[in-house]
């Protein structure tokens, strides 16, 4: 099992809870190896580096709350992404309020995450899990992730898509889309390819209106 993990949560809590699953694993780890800033975390990191004995896991939420501390890094992204220019073969898991998969599997595929475990009932069992799991040198996704209702749906956005999804989002009146569309050099950029386009989408996604499929693509992070 590990014997040397960093836990980065602003809550104390929620910091104490990961602490005591860490206990139920056999991880009893010092006071210093539990930090409430982004900062604080990769200073602890570079420092455990230079004198040769680095952490092996870090655990870290992805929002940290404002409270008036100057720090350079906000957020447990920005973490991950300083963590591994300098210690890349850290394992990382991520321990956050979001339950997403469809935000989760960029953290896989972008940043190397090891293991997502979502805040919720039981999320102690979960998180003992994941730990255990990545220990093993696998993967951890966790079961409480939850899928989009678009996952239901076999539709592929195009970055034409996304576009005029964007350009909906902005305000622009439909009318006006051809106009931008050839601003960006997007073809077919007539308004009656728009309305197909836009119909299509609606179709894909089992809704009736472009409020509707506005909205559904917003919660799930398409755009």
């Amino acid at each position: 099992m590990f014997k040397k993990v960093l836990v980065v949560e602003d809550h104390e809590s929620i910091n104490i809870s990961v602490q005591r699953s860490l206990i139920e694993l056999g991880i009893n780890n010092e006071a210093k190896n539990n930090v409430y800033y982004c900062d604080d975390a990769f200073h602890r990191i570079k420092k455990a580096i230079q004198e040769g004995e680095p952490y092996e896991l870090m655990i870290t939420d992805l929002s940290f709350d404002a409270d008036g501390t100057n720090q350079f890094l906000k957020s447990g992204k920005e973490l991950i992404e300083a963590v591994r220019k300098i210690q890349p073969e850290i394992k990382v898991l991520v321990f956050s309020i979001e339950n997403r998969l469809e935000k989760v599997k960029p953290l896989f595929n972008e940043l190397k995450i090891n293991a997502f475990v979502p805040k919720a009932r039981q999320d102690s069992k979960d998180l003992k899990r994941a730990v255990q799991t990545i220990f093993n040198n696998k993967d951890y996704y966790s079961p409480n992730l939850k899928k989009s209702k678009l996952n239901s749906f076999p539709y592929d956005f195009s970055d034409y898509d996304k576009f005029l999804l964007q350009l909906m989002k902005s305000g622009k009146r439909q009318i006006d889309f051809p106009s931008h569309l050839n601003q960006r050099g997007y073809k077919p950029s007539g308004l009656s390819s728009v309305e197909k386009r836009l119909k299509a989408m609606r179709e894909g996604l089992n809704v009736k209106t472009n409020e509707q499929l506005l909205a559904h693509v917003v919660e799930s992070g398409i755009i």
